[in-house]
């Protein structure tokens, strides 16, 4: 037990290390997303999480560094139309520490969380956190979520102020498959999971909720950059009736005409990777990553919408018997050839790219190249229970604004890809690596 958990934590914190080593140094003070502190704070928010909630929740030790703890607590998530309105968070800094300050701060809560791992185990009786290393599960699985965040912030990030790793595959490039309509047959989705289902959940996975699902139709494979490039060429995406009122009026605000994701130059449209910028015709068959609101208004302009959460896991996991499988290929673990995730590689690959990932119904793609869109407020289902040592971990989000997405990117860890696993971000947040699919009727 002590030593799966320290090979954990282990291999998250070298791979976080992986992602800050290709910043120049003064890139740690960047802020690439004005939504998004600047990368120091990733930095000391990462050890102070596992601090607060090993090592001062679970165990009640004192503090070594107080000041740093609250500093590095929480970070920002504000309103895009309106900065100014952000749930609680600390005070932001008039200047940020020395970074290897903060980086000293963070070996020494790496260590402290290492030696500690017996001292949890002993308490696992009295403490639902403690029991089975629950809490040390939960500290890595912030570290691989937050890894995501700060990859997209890389992508942001001036070419100045970033190096691509020699190690990182070559792009895949061709073409996505040709879309068609899946039929998918009326009947029950289980959506979350039980909490003693689960080695770890968050509690917005809990309890399960068993929804009844009317028969629809879903597209095969997402929506690729070929597909939204005929959108916006065709002067669709400026057209206000494709969209609701609030993302219209996000769009002219933020003087969008085209994906965060994509730039024009010279008359020809190129992709933005983490470390390269392509020509978008060698990457039409990747999926478009966009924003809610954008994949609201292409579904609208094809006659469609927007999957619900329910139909996502209808579509994903359901079988023609009435069963549920525990991934949308089969019963097997999560493998390279059943997607693109797990850090493989930084970017995307042409749609479809796994035939041996579809469902049962011969839908493609449904974990792995690119979160996808539902329309689905995030809230908790029925009998939802806060976490008990983060109780806004979800709560400060269930506010209408935020959406739940499915699946995984390229950089979702596999310890993520569980069916029950929610991502969510506000409708209008433009950088995740998040594509979409439409349903009919």
């Amino acid at each position: 037990m002590t030593q799966m958990v320290a090979d954990r934590l282990l291999r998250a914190w070298q791979r976080t290390d992986l992602i800050f080593s290709t910043l120049r140094r003064e890139a740690f003070l960047a802020r690439p997303i004005a939504l998004r502190h600047p990368f120091i704070f990733y930095v000391g928010h990462l050890p102070a999480f596992a601090w607060i909630h090993i090592c001062g929740a679970t165990l009640a030790r004192p503090s070594f560094a107080p000041a740093f703890d609250d500093m590095f607590s929480r970070g920002i998530d504000p309103d895009v139309d309106d900065p100014e309105r952000c749930h609680d968070h600390p005070d932001v800094p008039e200047q940020w520490p020395e970074l290897h300050t903060v980086l000293a701060y963070r070996d020494r809560v790496r260590a402290a969380v290492l030696a500690s791992i017996d001292a949890v185990a002993e308490r696992s009786a009295a403490d639902p956190m403690a029991e089975n290393g629950r809490v040390f599960a939960m500290v890595v699985e912030h570290e691989l979520m937050h890894q995501e965040t700060l990859l997209y912030m890389v992508q942001q990030l001036a070419p100045e102020l970033k190096a691509r790793p020699s190690w990182l595959p070559e792009y895949a490039l061709g073409n996505a498959p040709a879309r068609r309509a899946v039929p998918v047959p009326a009947g029950r989705a289980t959506l979350g999971a039980d909490f003693d289902g689960l080695a770890f959940g968050w509690d917005n996975e809990f309890p399960s909720a068993t929804i009844d699902v009317a028969a629809f139709s879903i597209d095969s494979v997402p929506v690729s950059n070929a597909d939204f490039q005929e959108f916006v060429e065709s002067g669709a995406y400026g057209q206000p009736e494709l969209w609701r009122e609030e993302d219209w009026i996000w769009k002219v605000r933020s003087g969008l005409d085209h994906p965060q994701f994509w730039m024009k130059s010279d008359g020809r449209w190129f992709h933005q990777t983490a470390f390269d910028l392509l020509p978008l015709t060698d990457v039409g068959g990747w999926p478009a990553y966009v924003s809610l609101a954008e994949a609201r208004a292409y579904a609208r302009w094809r006659g469609g919408r927007l999957p619900t959460e329910a139909q996502f896991h209808r579509a994903a996991y359901g079988q023609p018997d009435g069963n549920e499988r525990a991934f949308p290929w089969s019963p097997d673990t999560p493998a390279p050839a059943r997607g693109n995730f797990d850090f493989r590689g930084w970017a995307p690959v042409p749609a479809g790219s796994s035939p041996r990932a579809a469902s049962a119904w011969g839908v493609h793609e449904l974990i792995g190249n690119g979160w996808e869109w539902t329309d689905t407020a995030f809230a908790g289902f029925p009998g939802f229970t806060p976490l008990a040592t983060y109780p806004v971990y979800s709560t400060d989000f269930f506010d209408g604004k935020h959406f739940v997405l499915k699946g995984a990117s390229p950089t979702t860890p596999k310890e993520l890809v569980r069916r029950s696993f929610r991502n969510w971000f506000r409708g209008n947040y433009p950088y995740v690596y998040a594509t979409f699919r439409c349903v009919r009727p």
